[in-house]
C-alpha cells in the first residue's frame, strides 16, 4: 500500500492491489491447500479438520493476528462514511472549527471486472488501540455536541492493508468419494424467513450454509422472497435477475453460470401475455405467478387473481389479497395486468404458464426436472480459474460492499467438479476481520475454485453441521434468511 500527502492535512491512503494470477491445475479429488493463507503475512493457517460424512470434510482455519485500533470518522452529507474531496474537504473545516485535528484521507475503490476504479475520500479524527474503543466513543459524542455526525471506526474494516485475523470454516465435498446430493431449500414458504439451521433440519441435510439475498425492501411478512432465481425440486419458486451469477445442482453435480428466466401465461382464448414474476409483491402493470410454496396472502393491492388447479383449470377468479392453496397456483394482476385478466381470463378456463430458464453463457434452456435446483447468487467472484468480480452487474458495485471487510458466505466449484462452501466471520474486532470481495475471490481461488459466487454475508453467515452453527454469525445468533444450500445423503 503506498501513502502519500494531500497538502495541508494528514496522510492519506491509498490502496493498491496486486494483480492474481491465473490459478493452477485443480488436483484430480479435492484437498485443502498446502499453499500458504493467501491474505496478510501469508503464513501458513492453523487448522483442524474433521470428516462429517464420506466426501464431506470441514475445515476450521486461523491466520493472522490483531494489530489495528479504532478511529473515528465523519460522515457526509448523504451519511456515508466516504465523499468526494470537496465534501471532505468541507467536513474538515468543521471539525477544525470544532476546535479537533481532521485527517483527510483518499483512498481507492478497486476495479472489478465490470466497473473501474473510483477514488473516494474520508475524515477522521485520532486513532485508538483495540482497548480504547471508549475514548473512540467519547470522541463521537463530542462530535455531536458541536452537530458534526460520526462514527467509531474499527480499521480492520478498512479493506486496506491488514494483518487479520481470519477465522474461516471450509466444507469441501469431493466429487469422487461424495455419494449424496446437493439441494436449495427456501424452508417451509417462500414468503417466511427460517434460519438455516431449521431449514437444514427439514431437509435432513449433513451440512451447508445460507443462501442469496432475500428481499428486505418489502412488506414484513414478504421477505423471505430470494431477490433473484430460486427453483427447488425442478420448481421456479422466484425468477432469476437477468444476467446475475446462479448455482445449478443436479443430484452431485454443481455449476456457475449466469441466468435469465422468461415466462408468459396464454389465456383461454389464446392470448399470451408476459409474466414478470413468481412469488414476489407486484409493481404497476404487472403479471405475476404465486406457487403454492409461497405461505402468506397475496398483498390486496386492489388487483384481480384466477385461482388455478393441478390441471390449469381456472376454479375462481377474486379481487388480490387471498391465500394460494397448496395444489394451486394464481395468477395476479396489477393495473393494466388486471384488466388485461378481467378480458382473457375466465372461470373453466384453462390456463397454461410457460417457463423457462436459460444459461446465458451456453444459450441453452436449463431443463427443469425433478432433482434440479437453482440459487441465486450475489456477486461472481471467480471464473474459470480468473479473479472476475461482477459487482456492477450483480447489483453490489458500492465501496461498502466490494472493498470494506464484511462476514462472508462464499460458494466455489472445482475443475474436478467439486464442491466448496466457506464463511469467513468477520465484524469481530480482535477476533476476525471478515473479507472484502476481492479477498473473498482470492479465499476461493486458493481453496481451489474454478468457479465461485458471493453468497448473501453480512449477519446471514452461517455454516451447519447436523444442523448445529459451527461458525460465529455477526449478529450474536443465527439470523432468519431466504434460502439455504445443503449437502444431503
Amino acid at each position: 500500500m503506498s501513502r502519500r500527502l494531500i497538502v495541508g492535512l494528514s496522510v492519506a491512503t491509498t490502496l493498491v492491489v496486486a494483480a492474481v494470477p491465473a490459478a493452477s491445475a485443480a488436483p484430480a479429488s479435492l484437498s485443502f491447500p498446502s499453499s500458504k493463507f493467501p491474505l496478510g503475512t501469508r503464513g501458513l493457517p492453523a487448522r483442524a479438520h474433521s470428516a462429517v460424512a464420506q466426501g464431506v470434510d470441514l475445515y476450521r482455519v486461523k491466520q493472522g493476528k490483531s494489530t489495528q485500533g479504532y478511529t473515528v470518522t465523519v460522515l457526509m452529507p448523504n451519511g456515508r462514511d466516504h465523499g468526494t474531496l470537496e465534501d471532505a474537504q468541507i467536513k474538515a473545516i468543521e471539525v477544525e472549527d470544532a476546535g479537533l485535528t481532521p485527517k483527510l484521507e483518499k483512498f481507492v475503490r478497486p476495479a472489478v471486472s465490470d466497473d473501474p476504479a473510483e477514488e473516494y475520500y474520508t475524515v477522521r479524527i485520532g486513532e485508538w488501540t483495540l482497548k480504547q474503543r471508549a475514548k473512540a466513543d467519547k470522541m463521537v459524542a463530542k462530535l455531536k455536541k458541536a452537530k458534526i455526525s460520526a462514527k467509531a471506526d474499527y480499521l480492520g474494516d478498512d479493506g486496506l492493508d491488514t494483518t487479520g485475523p481470519w477465522n474461516m470454516n471450509v466444507l469441501m465435498v469431493d466429487p469422487k468419494l461424495f455419494r449424496g446430493s446437493f439441494q436449495a431449500s427456501v424452508g417451509r414458504s417462500v414468503a417466511k424467513r427460517e434460519t438455516t439451521s431449521s431449514m437444514s433440519r427439514q431437509v435432513k441435510a449433513i451440512a451447508g450454509v445460507n443462501g442469496g439475498f432475500f428481499n428486505i425492501h418489502t412488506a414484513k411478512n414478504l421477505q423471505g422472497d430470494p431477490v433473484g432465481i430460486s427453483v427447488v425440486n425442478g420448481k421456479l419458486l422466484s425468477e432469476a435477475v437477468r444476467g446475475r451469477s446462479a448455482l445449478i445442482l443436479k443430484g452431485r453435480s454443481a455449476r456457475i453460470t449466469e441466468l435469465e428466466t422468461t415466462l408468459s401465461i396464454t389465456g383461454g382464448d389464446g392470448t399470451k401475455q408476459p409474466v414478470q414474476g413468481v412469488n414476489r409483491a407486484a409493481k404497476g402493470g404487472e403479471l405475476i405467478a404465486y406457487t403454492g410454496e409461497f405461505g402468506q396472502k397475496i398483498p390486496a393491492d386492489g388487483g384481480a387473481e384466477a385461482v388455478v388447479d393441478a390441471s390449469g383449470t381456472v376454479t375462481r377468479l377474486r379481487t388480490a389479497g387471498g391465500a394460494v392453496p397448496r395444489d394451486s397456483w394464481v395468477l395476479h394482476g396489477r393495473g393494466a395486468a388486471a384488466d388485461w385478466m378481467w378480458e382473457h381470463v375466465w372461470e373453466g378456463w384453462k390456463l397454461s404458464l410457460d417457463t423457462q430458464v436459460t444459461d446465458l453463457r451456453t444459450g441453452d434452456a436449463i431443463p427443469l426436472t425433478p432433482d434440479t435446483h437453482i440459487m441465486g447468487g450475489s456477486v461472481g467472484l471467480v471464473r474459470n480459474g480468473t479473479v472476475k468480480i461482477t459487482a456492477k452487474a450483480d447489483g453490489h458495485d458500492s465501496v461498502n460492499m466490494i472493498l470494506r471487510r464484511h462476514p462472508r458466505t462464499l460458494v466455489g466449484v472445482t475443475k474436478s467438479g467439486g464442491l466448496i462452501m466457506a464463511t469467513v466471520d468477520g465484524r469481530d474486532p480482535g477476533n476476525t476481520v471478515g473479507a472484502s470481495m476481492i479477498e473473498a475471490a482470492q479465499l476461493m481461488r486458493w481453496l481451489g475454485a474454478k468457479n465461485a459466487i458471493n453468497l448473501d454475508g453480512g449477519g446471514s453467515s452461517a455454516m451447519v453441521v447436523k444442523h448445529k452453527v459451527v461458525n460465529r454469525p455477526s449478529d450474536g445468533s443465527e439470523r432468519t434468511v431466504g434460502d439455504a444450500l445443503f449437502i444431503t445423503r
